[in-house]
């Protein structure tokens, strides 16, 4: 039988989520403008960073093992999970790479996955060392 608890931390968290996508994006598109999408790569650089940060804090062998918590479920799987813009990031792609600059698109695969993955070892790190933790 399905639990329903996850599900509801899971929808509160990704109310939050978006709307925070919406408005980080809005800022960043309005500062540094649209033909490159620098909204969407900062949302996901700061999600891959918090999402690291929270497993590094929490313990990501913990949660393997032991399975997520309430906060984990509200955080990490509905906040940042609806915060995170993979779906916006293809089609943003795609259309670099069909448009005149098509190195744009290639410059944004990089850098979104390159970054991320930083990002998230980063956070990772970080919160280790926050939560008393080894490396």
């Amino acid at each position: 039988m399905l639990d329903v608890h996850p599900l509801i931390w899971v929808g509160a968290g990704g109310a939050l989520g978006g709307v925070l996508r919406v408005l980080l994006t809005a800022v960043v598109t309005a500062r540094w403008g649209a033909v490159f999408p620098w909204g969407t790569l900062v949302v996901n650089l700061s999600g891959a960073l918090l999402l690291g940060l929270l497993a590094g804090v929490w313990g990501l062998d913990v949660l393997l093992l032991q399975g997520p918590t309430a906060s984990w479920w509200l955080l990490a799987v509905g906040v940042l999970g609806s915060y995170t813009t993979v779906s916006s990031f293809s089609l943003q792609t795609l259309t670099l790479l069909r448009g005149a600059a098509p190195w744009r698109g290639y410059l944004n695969i990089a850098a979104s996955l390159l970054g991320c993955l930083m990002a998230v070892s980063l956070g990772l790190i970080v919160g280790r060392l926050v939560a008393g933790g080894s490396l």
